[in-house]
């Protein structure tokens, strides 16, 4: 299988170090990344500035690497339509492994999930994949890492809806430590919105955002609760926002006689 890998933590990042080395025993991997971190970029694209793309020397037995000046998503993008050749177009994209969880409502911030969101919107079985955890031990990448490519394997035969990606998160815990993997829906805020006032030492007034993680624990299918359980999240995302329930209500409430009336 030919897996294009990516992420928003820059190229340099352990996870996709880790990620490389695991699945390209099996896969012939290719590997286009941003330049530095790109954490919490959402679905941006880069519009008026050029993208700088370089290729590196292969390492961590990837076919190809490249890293580009753009967004996540600009990797995917440019990587699908403009650096790799037909017989280099993957069966498969990767963007992770993040550092730290992409959890709830968090993900519509997230680089991680935008970039297999690029990825879907392209066509292409697209995964994000996600260390629930912020501590930087090599060890728990290479436990997701080694993860994923048992997951890869199984879900070889699975067939990704439209506009959908899967959202996967690991604990951070050591592999026999992990209680199993859960299919999810995702949750609610991981995060209150909180900001710390605080004012320079020449007395401009600025702002750091300071959130604390919400402790309560519902007793749902969550992917959020999944974590709290240590259990490995998987979570099927579409991007189809259409309501399509509201749709003949919101007519009735604007339109009259099949014309819609702003009179």
């Amino acid at each position: 299988m030919k897996i294009l890998l990516s992420n928003d933590d820059g190229v340099m990042a352990e996870g996709i170090k880790a990620l490389t080395i695991a699945l390209s025993k099996e896969h012939d991997v290719y590997v286009i990344a941003p330049d530095r971190e790109r954490s919490a970029a959402g679905h941006s694209l880069t519009l008026h500035t050029p993208i700088r793309v370089e290729e590196l020397d292969s390492r961590f037995g990837a076919k190809r690497i490249w890293i580009t000046s753009g967004t996540p998503g600009d990797c995917v993008k440019i990587g699908i339509n403009a650096i790799l050749d037909k017989t280099e177009k993957p069966d498969l994209i990767i963007s992770g492994i993040n550092h730290g969880p992409n959890l709830g409502s968090d993900i519509l911030y997230s680089g991680t999930v935008s970039c297999a969101m690029e990825g879907a919107m392209m066509g292409y079985p697209s995964i994000a994949v996600s260390l629930a955890s912020m501590s930087s031990d090599p060890e728990l990448f290479k436990n997701v890492a080694e993860f994923m490519a048992k997951f890869v394997h199984k879900i070889k035969d699975f067939t990704f809806p439209k506009k959908t990606i899967l959202n996967i998160n690991v604990p951070g815990l050591m592999e026999e430590d992990l209680a199993g993997v859960a299919i999810t829906r995702l949750g609610g805020k991981m995060f209150t919105d909180e900001y710390d006032k605080r004012v320079d030492p020449r007395g401009k007034v600025y702002y750091w955002m300071a959130g604390e993680l919400i402790k309560h624990c519902e007793n749902d299918d969550s992917d959020i609760n999944a974590l709290r359980w240590n259990k490995v999240s998987v979570t099927p995302i579409t991007f189809e926002m259409t309501l399509e329930e509201v749709m003949p209500e919101l007519e009735k409430a604007l339109c009259k006689d099949e014309i819609t009336n702003w009179n």
